[in-house]
Parts: structure tokens; C-alpha cells; sequence
């Protein structure tokens, strides 16, 4: 029998918590640029809140990909050890797990504000709807977009309650990061994808063809950012991020090109997790201490 740690440690790699780090801080941010445009910091309460409806959004999303994806999961050699084919997670208790952490978003939601409540189920439908997705169209990287990007739009409605222009403009640029770095995790399972009927741009394009669909994904991203900075009047931290955003999305690409598939997972979940963790310092940077780069005249 497991220890309580080593079961925690189970579910927490069943669900890959770990990639929280990719939605988390664009969330977080937009929280920031909220308080900047509303009424300042807007209390632990909502922050908590802000980070448990991410928490179990996240949860729920990827339960039920390893749900629904199982039995393609058992067939493929990089993923034959996952959890529910391994059998070191039961069925019935990923089901449990996605339904305990649909209804932590639902009452999350709840207790934020009554929008945020009435939406929740719309986001629900929304993060699991993406991983049926693979089985019918060439696009399902820009579903997993679209998921990821409800985390800026979500945090911005905790805070103020109602919709502005600011999210939806990082939500766009979430929107084609994912599919940049969705596109090169991919890679990895073209040859299987193929032999399965199952749907990616990697499958419909070749592995260059795509790559180069990413890498222009990528650069759409870094120019809407760019353009959000100059919108928002942000100043010199933000832009210094933006320039090592760049570094970051430049040395992807290189990897994803130059070297093999072992490489991938640098490319997809290291540089990545450093591009949305800039992204928060800076945006933090800016609204905490928004004279502090100011020219003094």
C-alpha cells in the first residue's frame, strides 16, 4: 500500500501538475493588469481563488484526456506507461478525480462572483471538449489553444467582473503560443498518429511543414505581446522580457530542428515554462512599480 505522499505524488503526475506552469502565469498576470485598471490588489481571497479554478480546470482537462485517451495510450510505445494502461491508476478513480475537480471549478466559481459562476460550465465543456478533438480535425492545436487561453480571460473576470479588451488580446497571443509549442510536441508521435487516423497539423502538412505553421504561430505571439506592451503603456522591464521571450521561442525552434526527438521535451516544456514565467515577472515588474522605469524629464 502507498504512503499518503507517494499516492499524492501519483495523482500529481497522472495529471502532470507540473504544466500548470504554462497557463498559471498568464493568468496570474491578467489578475495583475486587472488591479492596475480596477481598484488595486484584490485580496489573497481572490488570488487563492484565482489559482484553485486553475488548479482544477487543469485537473479536470487532463483527467479526462488520459480518460478518453487510453486505449490509444496502450498502443503507443512513448506512452504504453501512463497511468490507466499501466494499471497504477484505476478507471474509476480517474473518473472520480475528473468529477471532483469539475465540481471544484463549479463551486471555485461560485465563490468568486456570480459571472464567473454562470460561465463555469461553458469553460468545463471547453478544456475537455480538446482532447476528442485529434479524432476529427487537423486543428485540434488551436482547440488546446483556445482552452489555455481562457486562464487570462477567467482571471480578469475574477477580479473585475465583467469583459474588457486587455485579456482577450493575451488570450489571442496564448492562443498561438499553444499552437506553436502543441505543434512540436507532435512531432513525437507523427509515425503513430498517422497509423491511427488520428488528427494533427503534423499528420496533414510533414513534420517541416508544420514546423515552419509553428514557428510563424510563434512569431505572431511574440508581435501581439510586443503590441500589448506599446497598448498598455508598459515600459523598459516589459520589453527586456519580451527580448528574452524571443531568445527562448528562437532556441525552441532550433532544438525542435537541429536535434533528435529526445530533445523535445526541452523544447515543449522547459523553454516554454521560462517564456510564461518572464511573462509574469515583467507584467508584475510593471504594475508594482510602475514609475520606478519611467524617463524623468
Amino acid at each position: 500500500m502507498r504512503s499518503p505522499l507517494k499516492q499524492l505524488l501519483l495523482w500529481a503526475e497522472f495529471v502532470k501538475i507540473s504544466h500548470t506552469v504554462f497557463a498559471l502565469p498568464f493568468a496570474l498576470a491578467s489578475m495583475a493588469i486587472a488591479a492596475r485598471a480596477s481598484h488595486g490588489w484584490p485580496g489573497w481571497q481572490i488570488f487563492l481563488l484565482i489559482v484553485s479554478a486553475m488548479f482544477c480546470a487543469r485537473t479536470c482537462a487532463m483527467a479526462f484526456n488520459r480518460i478518453v485517451d487510453r486505449r490509444f495510450d496502450a498502443l503507443n510505445p512513448r506512452t504504453a506507461r501512463r497511468h490507466l494502461p499501466a494499471g497504477s491508476v484505476s478507471l474509476v478513480s480517474a473518473w472520480c478525480l475528473w468529477a471532483l475537480s469539475a465540481a471544484g471549478l463549479v463551486g471555485t466559481a461560485w465563490l468568486i462572483n456570480p459571472l464567473c459562476f454562470y460561465l463555469s460550465p461553458v469553460a468545463l465543456g471547453v478544456v475537455c471538449f480538446y482532447s476528442l478533438t485529434k479524432r476529427f480535425t487537423d486543428y485540434t492545436h488551436v482547440y488546446l489553444g483556445l482552452a489555455l487561453a481562457l486562464a487570462p480571460i477567467g482571471a480578469w473576470l475574477a477580479v473585475t467582473g465583467s469583459f474588457s479588451w486587455e485579456p482577450v488580446f493575451m488570450a489571442v497571443a496564448v492562443v498561438f503560443w499553444l499552437i506553436g509549442f502543441d505543434i512540436i510536441y507532435a512531432i513525437q508521435d507523427h509515425d503513430f498518429d498517422r497509423k491511427q487516423g488520428l488528427h494533427s497539423l503534423v499528420v496533414a502538412w510533414g513534420p517541416k511543414n508544420a514546423l515552419m505553421a509553428a514557428f510563424l504561430s510563434h512569431v505572431i505571439m511574440w508581435i501581439l505581446l510586443t503590441v500589448f506592451g506599446l497598448l498598455v503603456r508598459f515600459r523598459l522591464p516589459y520589453f527586456v522580457g519580451m527580448g528574452l521571450i524571443l531568445i527562448c521561442l528562437l532556441l525552441e525552434h532550433w532544438l525542435a530542428r537541429r536535434r533528435s526527438l529526445n530533445w523535445v521535451n526541452t523544447a515543449f516544456f522547459k523553454l516554454n515554462a521560462l517564456v510564461s514565467a518572464v511573462f509574469l515577472t515583467v507584467v508584475v515588474a510593471e504594475v508594482a512599480f510602475p514609475g520606478f522605469f519611467r524617463v524623468q524629464r
